[in-house]
């Protein structure tokens, strides 16, 4: 394989050393170090920034841009504020709760824990209005083998279809309180056009 890993994830920010400090405080990240220039490295335009980097764990790198010259940040109005975001795995189902716990109690809305069968997460937003997810694995070397088993029927099938895919769908069948045997039914009705049934 080419990539061993990734080396860092950048963003925009809006201020500086509110973003540090809302990662060092919140999420225990250590403020690693900035590099701050007038010109991009790589394009060569004139456009000064601050660059830092926060230590996410395990050889894991954080990084932002603040860039004060430019217009305001925005986010694609067409895209969810579900869709992008950023998920950090920590210990356990017991740290999980201790960081929505510690969360809320310093004022921020946290939503969760959701169930996804192989993981649990909770949701908040970071101070620039990035999403941020906190994940506790909860999967078995079996699940993870069912899934990547199906994984190229359930692409083949969304890229002829653009319909939703059913072979995963027992992931979220307690989170959203349905039986599994009320998903096979469901499916068997709505399959009636030829697409793969709902595997569980």
């Amino acid at each position: 394989m080419l990539l061993e890993r990734i080396h860092h994830v950048a963003y925009r920010c809006r201020d500086t050393r509110e973003t540090v400090d809302f990662y060092r405080d919140h999420l225990d990240m250590e403020f690693l170090l900035a590099i701050s220039e007038d010109r991009v490295p790589s394009t060569k335009e004139p456009d000064p920034y601050m660059h830092v980097f926060l230590d996410a764990g395990q050889g894991n790198v954080l990084a932002f841009f603040e860039i004060p010259d430019s217009p305001p940040m925005g986010r694609d109005p067409n895209t969810p504020d579900w869709v992008q975001h950023i998920a950090f795995k920590v210990k356990d189902l017991p740290t999980l709760l201790a960081a929505k716990a510690r969360l809320e109690a310093r004022g921020i809305e946290v939503t969760g824990p959701t169930n996804h069968e192989m993981f649990q997460s909770i949701y908040f937003f970071d101070p620039n209005g990035h999403r941020l997810e906190l994940v506790a694995d909860t999967s078995t070397p079996d699940m993870l083998a069912r899934l990547r088993e199906v994984a190229p029927a359930m692409l083949d099938e969304w890229t002829r279809t653009r319909r939703t895919v059913r072979q995963a769908a027992w992931l979220h069948s307690r989170e959203f309180g349905t039986k599994k045997l009320e998903f096979m039914q469901s499916v068997i009705q709505e399959d009636n056009d030829g697409t793969t049934p709902f595997v569980g």
